[in-house]
């Protein structure tokens, strides 16, 4: 029987989060998405119909991206995006989820982790950024500029859908006509270039190791190994810095590994969860 898919939004501080919420009435297990940067949803597009089958999903479009806000009035640091969806899990009734963050997304996820840990079972990290530093003084200062969104746009629009698609993804073969409109649509109007002129602007610098060595999170890395945004090196310095990881590494894979390996990627995820469960049913036999 088909879950049953809602789709919403909910104001959360100042602005419009968009998310869609699969239900699984068989299971206990929620999974939250996020990802990556010029991204959206459309992202989860070829995992989320795996992972609804198994699981409660909730995927959100973080502002000013896909069908959310694009508010100038809103902080999109970090750590505002992380406390932002942490309280539409609350909103939702979501007591406790296995986050899956992908690229910019990733480093979301262990932001909610760092944050609020005990909401946060285990995490899934898939080609996050990571040890990113803060934007140029000289290119934040920029950002006040009455204009600067329209000088995004231009190079935005200068590098294009297409070419960005080429750079992410390995497989050249994948990228279609579905795929080409899906991650234009959302750059198609120009509120996003203000939002993103904003987030140039309040982005933080990626967690410092000090912080990533305090997250006891279970967390799941998964890297293509040609990937040319976040490079394999960034995945294994994070499984060295996060305590309880591990790492798994795609061959002929590129930045895209939800799109370039979605049946690969739910079998990892559902083997990682599997284990914890597992551990848990352990855990409460020996008590």
């Amino acid at each position: 029987m088909e879950s049953p898919h809602y789709k919403g939004h909910q104001q959360i501080n100042g602005n419009d989060l968009y998310y869609e919420y699969y239900k699984n009435e068989a299971s206990t297990i929620t999974l939250v998405l996020i990802h990556g940067f010029l991204s959206s949803s459309f992202s989860f597009r070829r995992l989320i119909p795996l992972l609804k089958e198994e699981y409660n999903v909730v995927s959100v479009d973080l502002p000013p991206f896909g069908n959310s806000g694009k508010s100038t009035q809103f902080i999109y640091s970090y750590e505002n995006m992380a406390k932002s969806i942490i309280e539409l899990t609350q909103k939702l009734g979501v007591k406790e989820f296995v986050v899956i963050g992908h690229s910019m997304g990733g480093q979301i996820s262990l932001n909610i982790a760092y944050l609020q840990p005990d909401l946060v079972k285990r995490a899934v990290l898939l080609c996050s950024s990571g040890y990113l530093e803060r934007s140029k003084q000289s290119l934040i200062l920029a950002s006040y500029l009455p204009f600067f969104h329209l000088i995004v746009k231009r190079h935005l629009a200068r590098s294009g859908v297409l070419k960005n698609l080429q750079n992410v993804v390995y497989n050249q073969s994948l990228i279609d006509e579905e795929m080409f409109h899906g991650y234009m649509r959302p750059f198609l109007e120009d509120d996003i270039f203000k939002g993103l002129t904003r987030l140039i602007r309040h982005r933080e610098g990626d967690l410092p190791k000090e912080k990533l060595h305090q997250i006891n999170t279970p967390c799941l890395l998964i890297w293509g190994e040609q990937d040319k945004v976040v490079p394999l090196q960034i995945g294994k310095r994070l499984h060295h810095d996060l305590k309880h990881s591990n790492l798994i590494v795609f061959e002929e894979t590129g930045h895209l590994v939800p799109e370039e390996r979605p049946e690969e990627v739910f079998l990892h995820i559902r083997n990682f969860i599997v284990n914890d469960e597992d551990a848990t049913i352990k855990a409460n036999e020996l008590h």
